[in-house]
């Protein structure tokens, strides 16, 4: 029984502890075990099992009093190395902040679901410093793809524990953070559901940053109505509060550029066939040209990332002194590429991003856009962690697509929609444009059942 309750669907547990039907205590031993006898001890930075339990027998003694606190009591949930945890310091997958002071009390989101009755079970690893979509971490090892059948493979990043937890069945949520993909990359890559809200959805204090611009939140998990139920309490909210939308009618946007140069087939053959199902199902498609996807690389090639700038300006200091000796040699050369970034060329992005963020919501709307949420599969982890420029040029790949929504300010849920080589899961990803999260879910849930394929 020790794998099953972490295999589960926040839904589906949460179902059994409030029927009674299962124990929050009984749960939490059961994941720790489920942990313990997990192979890739690179998942996790850290266990947090002696708060776990406290707050497990605090679940099932309201429980047993008939004091739930709602839907999410006694459910486990891990939070990605980069959320301040009362206590401890936050490493952000870096050896470099370890000696650091402990926080002095929860990120503002784990408060908040802490007070929902949810149950911290740990941190999961991720890349350094959240600077690369692919999940590879000198210091603390690369969680490995659980998909993959045939060799090892990248689990995908920056959450990269975070997708690999609930992949493996270990934890049945895990929340992640999103500056250009790090949510729903792993998510595609390891075949499940993540959700990137708006940006200034959900609390920020407490969250080490990477590029306060583009950082959002967002949940890892099996089910869109999971990531709809912990996108709630991390609003203070004690209920969801959206409604399944019509997939009858619906408008999508496929665009035609950009997200589909260098797209593997199978990858272009699973988001077909998925699109196909959803025009069965009512859904109008549209595809067309969206020219701010160019601009924004021509703006790229002209005067740097947008994340590249604001990660230097964080970690400049530390770039000059003994840490970077200690930190990953590919975060130190990326995040150094920011210093050629000066001051007019960071306002002349912020000025551009202004006048396409307006531009886009002009063109989309109320639609919806649907593309891959990566544009190929996970690709095996040896070749990128020996060869510098290979990793350079997958990290960018792997980024392309859902980096557009982090600049365009979108919010966005991956939902795993077939498979493509290896078997290895494939991702569709749903957009709107900024704050239309609660549309967004709405159709997401009524969608889901139709998208899903090979990796529900």
């Amino acid at each position: 029984m020790s794998k099953s309750f972490g295999a589960m669907s926040v839904a589906q547990l949460s179902a059994l502890i409030q029927a009674g039907a299962a124990d929050p205590v009984e749960v939490a031993e059961a994941i720790f075990e489920s942990i313990a006898n997990y192979a890739d001890k690179a998942v996790f930075t850290t266990l947090l099992e002696s708060r776990a339990m406290a707050e497990a027998r605090a679940s099932s003694r309201r429980l047993r009093e008939g004091r739930s606190l709602g839907l999410l009591d006694g459910i486990p949930i891990a939070w990605k190395d980069l959320f301040d945890i009362e206590g401890l310091p936050t490493t952000a997958g870096s050896v470099v902040l370890a000696k650091d002071m402990p926080a002095k009390r929860d990120a503002v989101v784990v408060a908040l679901l802490r007070q929902a009755g949810m149950v911290a079970v740990g941190r999961t690893n991720m890349s350094e410093f959240a600077f690369s979509g692919l999940g590879i971490n000198p210091h603390y090892g690369t969680p490995v793809n659980p998909r993959g059948a045939d060799l090892p493979r990248i689990p995908g990043g920056s959450s990269s524990g975070a997708g690999v937890v609930v992949a493996a069945g270990l934890v049945p949520v895990a929340m992640g953070t999103d500056t250009g993909g790090s949510v729903r990359i792993p998510a595609a890559f390891n075949g499940i559901v993540g959700y990137k809200a708006t940006r200034g959805r959900h609390a920020m204090a407490g969250v080490y940053p990477l590029a306060k611009s583009l950082d959002s939140l967002g949940p890892l998990c099996r089910s869109v109505r999971d990531a709809v139920w912990i996108d709630a309490a991390m609003r203070g909210l004690t209920a969801p509060d959206v409604a399944t939308g019509p997939l009858q009618g619906l408008e999508l946007i496929v665009p035609e550029n950009v997200v589909f140069d260098g797209a593997e087939a199978g990858v272009v053959a699973a988001f077909e066939a998925a699109l196909e199902r959803l025009q069965k199902a009512g859904a109008h498609v549209a595809r067309t040209v969206i020219p701010a996807f160019d601009e924004i690389f021509d703006l790229m090639t002209k005067y740097g990332p947008l994340v590249t700038a604001e990660a230097f300006a964080l970690h400049r200091e530390r770039l000059a002194g003994p840490d970077a000796d200690r930190m990953d040699h590919r975060v130190v050369m990326r995040t150094r590429l920011g210093s050629k970034t000066t001051l007019p060329d960071y306002l002349a992005i912020l000025e551009a991003r202004s006048r396409l963020i307006a531009d886009v919501e002009r063109l989309v709307g109320d639609r919806l856009l649907a593309f891959p949420t990566v544009a190929h599969v996970a690709p095996p982890i040896g070749p990128l962690a020996q060869d510098d420029e290979l990793f350079f040029a997958t990290n960018n790949k792997t980024l392309r697509n859902t980096a557009l929504g982090n600049f365009l300010d979108w919010c966005g849920v991956s939902i795993p929609c077939g498979s493509g080589e290896a078997g290895m899961p494939v991702g569709l990803l749903l957009s709107a444009t900024a704050h239309r999260d609660e549309a967004l879910l709405g159709i997401a849930l009524a969608a889901e059942p139709v998208i899903r394929d090979d990796f529900g």
